[in-house]
C-alpha cells in the first residue's frame, strides 16, 4: 500500500525540477527538467496504483504523465483508452513510454497497431510503425514486409521527423532480421539516404539503416 498522492507525487516531482535539464529536454520536444532516474524511484515509491495513475495523467504535466506510465499494469488499459492516450500524449518522451511499457505489452498491442497505422497524425501513425518494427523482430508471420518495403521506399524520405524515424528503424529491423529482404532494404536505405549524416558518438550504432543493418548484422552472425 501507498499513502502516494497526485499533489505529493507533484510536490516530489517540482523538488527534483532541474533548469539546465529542462533547457535541454526543452530542446528534444519534452517540457520537463527532471532526471530520468530520480522520476523512476518516485514512480517506485508511489507503487503500483492504477488510481493515482490516471489521475496523474489527467493533470496533463509531462513529468507527472511519465510517472503515471510506470505504476499501473498495461491491461488496465482499453483500446479507446490507449487511442485517447495516444492523441493527449504531450511530447516525444510520453509517446516513447506509452508505446514501449504500456502498447506494447498490453494484449491489445496488435490491435492498436492496425487502428493506428495510417493515422492521419503522424505521431500516432509512428506509434504504429514503433509497434510494427517489435512485430519485425519476434513475430513477423503475417506481416506483409514486402508491402512495408514498398511504403517505407515510397514514403519514408519525406515524412515528419518521428515518423520517419519509426519508418525508419522498421527498415532497418526488416534487414536485420529477414535475410531474403535484406539486399533490398540496404538498397532503399543507401537510396533515400534517410539520416545518412546523422551526427553518431564513437562507438555508436548510426541510425542511417544500411550502417545499423551491417553492424547488427555482424554482431548476430558473426
Amino acid at each position: 500500500m501507498t499513502d502516494a498522492t497526485v499533489d505529493s507525487v507533484r510536490a516530489e516531482l517540482a523538488a527534483l525540477e532541474d533548469p539546465k535539464m529542462r533547457a535541454v529536454n526543452e530542446r528534444h520536444g519534452d517540457d520537463h527538467g527532471v532526471n530520468l532516474t530520480k522520476l523512476r524511484a518516485v514512480a517506485k515509491a508511489a507503487g503500483t496504483s492504477p488510481q493515482l495513475s490516471r489521475e496523474l495523467w489527467a493533470t496533463g504535466d509531462t513529468a507527472a504523465r511519465l510517472v503515471a506510465l510506470l505504476i499501473v499494469k498495461p491491461k488496465e488499459f482499453s483500446a479507446d483508452d490507449l487511442d485517447r492516450m495516444m492523441r493527449e500524449a504531450n511530447g516525444p518522451k510520453v509517446s516513447d513510454w506509452l508505446v514501449n511499457y504500456i502498447v506494447k505489452k498490453s494484449p491489445l498491442a496488435e490491435e492498436m497497431r492496425l487502428r493506428w497505422f495510417d493515422d492521419a497524425d503522424p505521431d500516432v501513425a509512428a506509434s504504429a510503425w514503433s509497434l510494427t518494427s517489435a512485430r519485425v523482430m519476434k513475430n513477423p508471420d503475417g506481416l506483409d514486409l514486402d508491402a512495408l518495403l514498398d511504403q517505407i521506399e515510397r514514403e519514408m524520405k519525406d515524412a515528419p521527423e518521428r515518423l520517419q524515424w519509426a519508418m525508419n528503424e522498421t527498415l532497418a529491423n526488416i534487414g536485420i532480421y529477414d535475410r531474403s529482404r535484406r539486399e533490398r532494404a540496404v538498397e532503399i536505405g543507401d537510396r533515400l539516404q534517410v539520416l545518412a549524416d546523422y551526427p553518431t558518438a564513437p562507438g555508436c550504432t548510426s541510425p542511417f539503416a544500411p550502417s545499423w543493418i551491417a553492424e547488427i548484422v555482424r554482431r548476430r552472425e558473426g
